[in-house]
């Protein structure tokens, strides 16, 4: 594994790092407690190149590598997970199935204008009955001539109300099982697709959260991703890929926290002295410390595996997990570190805590993930060492 970052790979994080200080995180609690879509900032992250890190530029993208992209998430994270969210999954739930798996000219009509950022993707798979069980699909995808016609559900699609197209799982064999899974590329505005409901959420309030409905939609042919059946392999290498970059996502949920933490612990004084010289407290700042750093090693892992070409799903798993876990301790502990003052809004810790919980629930729960990675540990696929 390469260890020290390519000046390529510095500058992107040192733009997204400027870019979310200056620009993203002034407007953070404010779009937090409107719970407003920032269209004006992920504007902006489309003119930075920030919408399709990894996409070659032939495509509309910026021709980089998942190591720039986890720093990038991880950079936006640190200033509002909303748009760290926005971001991750247009370029792992959106644009990197399409980059795979289309056609030249599915590339052309849904990739370059979304990895370009002048359109927003989405990834639909969740449905009221298939979430941790993704397979239990219920969406029907019927061919009927040279269309596909969609009916059925889907729910907690992020970016499912602002994007122009969503990528969506549907059976097209019900028989099969999640052999008989097909992925399909739908516009916006296609009559039969509604986006019937956005959630009012706990946290990351700034990204959208919808629910889709889908009744007698026609498709073309010529927009399924993939071959007949490929879906769910599909959706599952998408998954792998979306799991580093949620697990940068924490990792900046947590370092903000963090950081919020020791600049209090140095200012807040108790029984005479700076709460920071209290050797309890300084327990926890070593401990939120040492599993950030951890969780950031093994998110940069597994992204450096999947751009040498290895395999990494067990080891994006395993960033995934861990950082998840770490983003909610360390939130719950800066919280602490304030006391009384940590539990009003007007300390940000408090935003930082709603925004972890979700790292532990979405693009698979942790107990998923460990799920996952037993698989592969148990068939002696993973790689450990």
């Amino acid at each position: 594994m390469q260890l020290d970052l390519t000046p390529e790979q510095t500058m992107i994080r040192d733009l997204a790092r400027g870019f979310a200080d200056k620009e993203v995180r002034p407007i953070a609690d404010a779009i937090d407690r409107d719970a407003r879509f920032p269209t004006e900032t992920v504007g902006r992250m489309a003119e930075l190149g920030l919408m399709g890190i990894a996409v070659p530029e032939a495509y509309g993208g910026s021709g980089s590598d998942t190591v720039a992209y986890a720093l990038a998430v991880e950079e936006l994270a640190r200033g509002c997970a909303s748009h760290a969210v926005i971001m991750s999954v247009n370029n792992s739930l959106y644009c990197d199935p399409v980059l795979k798996h289309g056609t030249e000219a599915q590339k052309a009509r849904f990739l370059t204008p979304f990895a370009a950022g002048r359109k927003l993707g989405c990834y639909a798979l969740t449905e009221p009955e298939a979430g941790s069980d993704a397979s239990n699909q219920t969406t029907l995808a019927r061919l009927d001539g040279d269309a596909y016609v969609l009916d059925g559900r889907k729910v907690f699609v992020t970016n499912g109300r602002e994007a122009a197209a969503a990528l969506v799982f549907a059976q097209t064999d019900r028989a099969a099982g999640h052999r008989g899974i097909s992925a399909f590329l739908v516009e916006k505005g296609t009559p039969g697709f509604t986006v019937v409901k956005t959630e009012d959420k706990l946290g990351i309030r700034a990204s959208d959260t919808a629910e889709l409905l889908f009744e007698g939609c026609r498709v073309p042919a010529s927009q399924r991703l993939g071959e007949v059946g490929q879906g769910f392999r599909i959706a599952l290498g998408a998954l792998d890929g979306g799991r580093i970059g949620i697990a940068a996502q924490a990792v900046g949920i947590a370092t903000a926290a963090y950081e919020a933490a020791l600049a209090y612990a140095r200012e807040r004084k108790s029984f005479g002295v700076p709460i920071g010289q209290h050797q309890m407290v300084q327990w926890m700042l070593a401990d939120m410390a040492t599993t950030i750093e951890a969780a950031r090693l093994l998110t940069l892992r597994a992204a450096w595996r999947k751009d040498a070409g290895a395999p990494y799903g067990p080891e994006a798993a395993m960033a995934k997990l861990f950082a998840a876990e770490t983003a909610m301790r360390v939130t719950t502990d800066a919280i602490q570190v304030h006391g009384g003052y940590g539990f009003i809004k007007e300390y940000q810790v408090e935003r930082h805590f709603r925004d972890a919980k979700i790292t532990q629930i979405y693009e698979g729960t942790s107990q998923i993930q460990k799920l996952v990675i037993a698989r592969h540990l148990l068939t002696g696929v993973a790689q450990v060492a």
